[in-house]
């Protein structure tokens, strides 16, 4: 039998008819996209047996779910156990009797019937889209008979609620603890956090040890979002310190052609270095949100943001005049630098000058960013012909350049949040979507542009790095909560 490993861990079965979505429910919840682990397919039958799956922390089970086999026969299995019981309405002691001496014809029943007469609650999936027949009424009466706590689950497949909706409330609510909406193919952190209170209402039993799971899924998913900005630093601070050389001799500036195909080679070689940098945190994100199917897969052009389109550019990053105020207040950091080193002397025209400065010139170098092609002057080149000198590339002489690349990243983390476990269709993550940065508070854009800037010149930007980590973190709550709400 399924018995739970301990009294004190709650225990909930996964009960239906099959093909309902009981394993794409399962696999949502528990974040699960590997069908080695949680079969789901449209083939009916494909759970055969119970199988388990735990809840972990800490190395401590904190909640057991058990996968069991669709309802085969129900309205047969619901005639022969009160043939069995005889007159009134059956209970546990003839459930048992059926599971122990059913017979071949209800292997399946008798299967899913197990673990709840061990103890486990019944998770009920169905799908609202389907009528409400009578075999689903067998269902409903034999889990009612158990008399253990019962959540049913109407497991929505898309925006469609059909036209059955009202007559399963109806029915459900008479013989369940709790009903609740679902969709296992679209739910989201929020909607999982909600299934799992679900059970903590139906469940009074484990109340406590239910809440202490609740808490431990909350902090685990704090701590991957911490995670996932502390990773999101590391790959812009590198991006806008990336440099790529290569060795010149006299012939290089005696040949113009021979320069220029030089000067090309290094400029791909260039993006593939980005392009490896980008999708190594890719990799890293999709592994941190336990995403298999998801896949980053770097491009020709830059794993599907193409620094070199005007697009790209259009899309993503700042505006001109947030560019511009990004800038000022760079320039202005830096003139009270000035102000600061000279004991106050300058009377603070160190700081409008640097403020002035940084504008103006941003502003004036925003007009270019569009025009950032391959071929372009975008990048900082470091030429020196002769032997025993080098060419190096390094990032594009571009204010808006960290606030594309972050662009690219953000659109990316919210698909890897839309993205449901209870899919098994694989596919490769995109970024067509627009951009955060220009609806970021002005404040976090200030404060962003200071260590951008400090990252590039490779100087003081540790200082700036507790508050950055703070609002990356306030950053991907954002977009938690914009995905949830956009769907």
């Amino acid at each position: 039998m399924n018995a739970p490993s301990n009294a004190d861990t709650p225990a909930f079965a996964v009960v239906g008819r099959v093909n309902m979505g009981k394993s794409a429910v399962l696999a949502t919840l528990l974040e699960i996209d590997d069908n080695e682990i949680i079969r789901v397919s449209p083939t009916p039958g494909e759970t055969t047996c119970c199988q388990d799956h735990r809840l972990v922390f800490g190395g401590r089970e904190c909640v057991r779910f058990i996968d069991t086999p669709g309802f085969s026969r129900p309205i047969e299995a619901m005639r022969e156990i009160r043939r069995m019981h005889g007159s009134g309405v059956p209970g546990t002691d003839a459930l048992r009797r059926f599971v122990a001496g059913g017979g071949a014809d209800f292997t399946d029943e008798r299967r899913l019937l197990a673990p709840l007469l061990d103890g486990a609650g019944v998770l009920y999936v169905v799908d609202p889209a389907k009528p409400l027949r009578d075999d689903f009424l067998a269902e409903m009466e034999i889990l009612r008979w158990t008399g253990r706590p019962r959540l049913a689950v109407l497991n929505r497949r898309g925006d469609a609620t059909g036209d059955n909706e009202s007559d399963w409330r109806e029915r459900l609510g008479g013989a369940f603890n709790l009903v609740r909406t679902f969709d296992a193919h679209r739910a989201r952190f929020g909607e999982r956090l909600r299934l799992l209170r679900a059970l903590l209402d139906i469940e009074e039993g484990h109340r406590a040890r239910l809440e202490e799971t609740i808490r431990l899924v909350e902090d685990e998913w704090a701590a991957r979002r911490e995670e996932a900005a502390e990773r999101i630093m590391d790959f812009l601070r590198d991006a806008l310190r990336l440099r790529v050389t290569a060795a010149t001799d006299e012939r290089d500036g005696m040949m113009p052609g021979r320069s220029e195909r030089k000067s090309r080679e290094l400029t791909d070689r260039y993006y593939r270095e980005l392009a490896r940098l980008e999708l190594g945190l890719l990799e890293k994100l999709l592994d941190l949100h336990r995403h298999h199917l998801l896949t980053a897969e770097a491009s020709g052009a830059f794993a599907g943001m193409d620094l070199r389109s005007v697009e790209t550019w259009r899309k993503w990053g700042l505006t001109r005049w947030q560019i511009a105020a990004v800038g000022a207040a760079a320039g202005g950091a830096a003139g009270l630098a000035v102000d600061a080193a000279t004991g106050g002397v300058t009377h603070g025209a160190g700081t409008v000058t640097g403020t002035l400065g940084g504008g103006i010139g941003t502003w004036l170098m925003g007009g270019r960013l569009p025009e950032l092609k391959m071929s372009g002057p975008g990048f900082a080149w470091r030429l020196g012909w002769g032997s025993g000198r080098a060419i190096e590339v390094g990032p594009p002489d571009n204010p808006n350049f960290p606030w594309v690349l972050l662009d690219g990243v953000l659109t990316r983390y919210r698909r890897m949040l839309a993205r449901s476990h209870g899919r098994r269709d694989e596919e490769t993550l995109t970024a067509d979507d627009d951009g955060f940065t220009r609806g970021f508070p002005s404040e976090r854009r200030k404060l962003l542009g200071k260590w951008f800037a400090a990252c590039a010149k490779r100087k003081g930007e540790g200082d700036l790095e507790p508050k950055v980590a703070a609002e990356l973190v306030a950053t991907l709550a954002e977009i938690e909560q914009t995905t949830r709400e956009g769907g």
